[in-house]
């Protein structure tokens, strides 16, 4: 249940692009209390999506000025393109600022080389999952590899994601009979057959990714716990 003040800051978010992180950010911005809609043009996609999250997705293109009229492009607060074309998400991002006045365009680029190029063209914010995943590697950020996806609350809470080993003290475990630090929730758990939305039964198997939605100062007690 969103809080009082979820409500009171309320935004209308586009997602374009269902894949696991359109997926989940769409998942998340809901639970928050925001309004967000998840476009996707691959009609296999939007109907294996369509029973769970009903109006909450949309079928089309988004790169398609039409498209981006009909689901309220100029009256979102923000328009968040995560296809997995660099191209795709910058002509999503263009038609959205300069033909809808969108405030806030987000996109996600594969190619290091685009960033230079799509903050140039406007683009509010670039997500450059290459030189995350290498500043990861390089700068050992985080060495219990609880890797960031998303920052809220001023940066005092965080999704992060971690991958469970085989000899992880958590696999083969039910979540109940798991004590997770407080101010921590799993929020999804990602296997090859799917998306979990985990209750107290889901047991946690080995290379299970685990989503957790968690308080910055508890991150070393989640990293020792996994």
């Amino acid at each position: 249940m969103p809080t009082e003040e979820a409500r009171e800051n309320k935004l209308f978010i586009i997602v374009a692009g269902a894949g696991k992180t359109g997926y989940n950010l769409t998942k998340l911005l809901a639970e928050e209390g925001h309004e967000v809609l998840l476009v996707e043009k691959t009609k296999a996609r939007y109907y294996e999506l369509n029973a769970e999250l009903g109006e909450n997705i949309f079928l089309g293109d988004a790169s398609e000025s039409d498209v981006l009229k009909e689901v309220g492009a100029n009256r979102a607060n923000a328009i968040v393109a995560v296809t997995g074309e660099d191209d795709t998400n910058l002509v999503i991002c263009q038609l959205a600022k300069i033909m809808y006045m969108t405030p806030r365009t987000i996109a996600r680029i594969s190619n290091p080389k685009n960033e230079d190029i799509f903050s140039a063209l406007g683009v509010d914010n670039v997500v450059n999952t290459t030189k995350i995943v290498n500043s990861l590697i390089e700068k050992e950020v985080d060495a219990g590899m609880l890797v960031p996806v998303l920052e809220m609350k001023g940066g005092k809470v965080e999704v992060v994601e971690t991958e469970i080993s085989s000899n992880s003290p958590v696999a083969n475990r039910a979540i109940r009979d798991i004590k997770l630090p407080e101010e921590c929730l799993i929020v999804s758990v990602v296997r090859e057959d799917g998306v979990v939305f985990p209750h107290g039964n889901t047991v946690l198997q080995a290379d299970d990714t685990v989503v957790v939605l968690i308080a910055k100062d508890k991150k070393a007690a989640l990293r020792e716990l996994l």
